[in-house]
């Protein structure tokens, strides 16, 4: 006989951050879809515009955009409060927002570390601490999700900052919900694997960086590799809604999580290796500080710079992961297409 899974309430305020592009949008799109009223939060308010008349088009429902930066804990305390004020409390809270640095950590440099832990980790901990509150008042029993990755259960060469991030969610999300445990909120901590959402555009590449952006997009744009995008929003809400403590998405994550648990040691040998085939960093010392001020976003990157090898890297996983960028408003595509 099949076991009966707990049933999840339509019409609950849900609010996510980072919500106007890539997962966080999907994740928006799917909380609305599911009947939620649902408040979006990030920086840009021309992204977010363009995020709504998205929603709109995709599911027929709404969301309330709300410009907020997670970095600010004074931004996101009124945001959140201003959310429950209007939607007369909070039940559901996902904590999305981040950045991605793709360079050897010398080329990245401090500041790389810093606005990676600035925005991965004090964003979702100013978004739990100012939604828990109203979590515990929700009718519902409240549910907050705090998105880590793969790249948080294991170091990942060249995307350092990022990993060091995401390893501190990883923490707060497992400690919150031991600190939890007995009331009436629950705590999800989702670990993604490498996903097809366009992100290449929005990332930060440092060291060589046409070099690091060929790399890192054949791989997110690979369909054995990544997964699909709109069905990781969705497994990941439902996670939330189902209160689970832990989602680990695509089996490639999976099977790198368990075997660093059972054999860590073997793990980082195997990411060593790995790490020769990326690009290596800047030689010079002058040259290398003068990378780690000039990181460049994917869409600035010259795709068609670098070697037939390089051009070729980038062609291999480029279809899928462009069209995710088109489709999930990593770039800039004309106006809305419904008011």
């Amino acid at each position: 006989m099949a076991a009966t899974r707990p049933s999840v309430p339509d019409g609950l305020s849900a609010l996510a951050t980072g919500g106007s592009r890539g997962l966080g949008l999907l994740i928006a799109a799917r909380l609305a879809a599911r009947g939620h009223r649902v408040t979006v939060l990030a920086r840009d308010a021309d992204e977010l515009y363009r995020a709504m008349a998205w929603i709109r088009e995709r599911t027929g429902c709404t969301a309330r955009p709300m410009a907020c930066d997670v970095r600010d804990e004074g931004a996101v305390m009124a945001a959140v409060c201003q959310t429950a004020q209007d939607e007369g409390g909070l039940d559901i809270v996902i904590a999305n927002a981040g950045v991605i640095q793709v360079a050897p950590a010398e080329a990245a440099g401090p500041q790389a570390f810093r606005d990676a832990m600035e925005t991965i980790f004090c964003g979702a901990l100013h978004t739990a601490l100012a939604a828990l509150p109203y979590l515990r008042c929700s009718p519902a029993g409240g549910r907050l999700g705090l998105v880590g990755s793969v790249g948080g259960l294991l170091a990942v060469p060249h995307l350092v900052p990022y990993s060091c991030g995401k390893a501190a969610v990883r923490a707060l999300g497992e400690g919150l919900q031991a600190e939890l445990a007995g009331s009436t909120v629950n705590v999800t901590t989702v670990h993604p694997g490498l996903m097809r959402t366009g992100s290449h555009l929005q990332a930060e590449f440092g060291g060589r960086p046409e070099a690091e952006f060929a790399w890192f997009s054949a791989l997110a744009g690979t369909p054995l590799l990544s997964m699909d995008a709109e069905r990781a929003a969705s497994k990941i809400v439902c996670a939330v809604e189902r209160r689970r403590t832990r989602l680990v998405l695509t089996p490639a994550a999976r099977i790198a999580s368990l075997a660093h648990g059972v054999a860590p040691r073997l793990v980082t040998r195997a990411s060593g290796l790995a790490a020769r085939m990326l690009p290596a960093p800047p030689d010079d010392t002058a040259e290398q500080t003068e990378k780690q001020a000039t990181m460049k976003q994917g869409h600035a990157v010259d795709a068609s710079a670098g070697s037939v090898w390089l051009r070729t890297l980038r062609r291999a996983g480029s279809a899928l992961n462009d069209r995710a960028a088109r489709r999930y408003n990593q770039r800039w595509a004309g106006p809305p297409t419904s008011a």
